[in-house]
């Protein structure tokens, strides 16, 4: 199984900054994608940022201009800095991390969440 760990969430002021990190560990074979959702009291999940192996991200147009999504291949780690928060990306924020697993030398897809880490931006 492949599991991914969530950390970097708190309380932040308005205008603040915030920076997101997020491990994949297990059976990895390979991650295509790793990203970031996240979900507000009474909303779906929805995209805020996604990076792939080869460095192609994609943004939410409501964070594009204020986040930056990086990733450590090495460490199968991405992380999120996210400036100028305002409260309504206040949420949990969730890390998703999609590839291919090795299970005793049979390869298997996986598509892996985390619990979630809360992100709360005070006005």
């Amino acid at each position: 199984q492949v599991q991914v760990v969530e950390s970097g969430g708190g309380l932040v002021q308005a205008g603040g900054s915030l920076r997101l990190s997020c491990a994949a560990s297990g059976s990895i074979f390979s991650i295509n994608a790793m990203g970031w959702y996240r979900q507000a009291p009474g909303k779906q999940r929805e995209l805020v940022a996604t990076i792939t192996s080869g460095g192609t991200t994609n943004y939410a147009d409501s964070v594009k201009v204020r986040s930056t999504i990086s990733r450590d291949n090495a460490k199968n780690t991405v992380y999120l800095q996210m400036n100028t928060l305002k409260p309504e990306d206040t949420a949990v924020y969730y890390c998703n991390a999609r590839g291919i697993g090795d299970s005793m030398g049979e390869l298997y897809e996986y598509d892996s969440w985390g619990q979630g880490t809360q992100v709360t931006v005070s006005s």
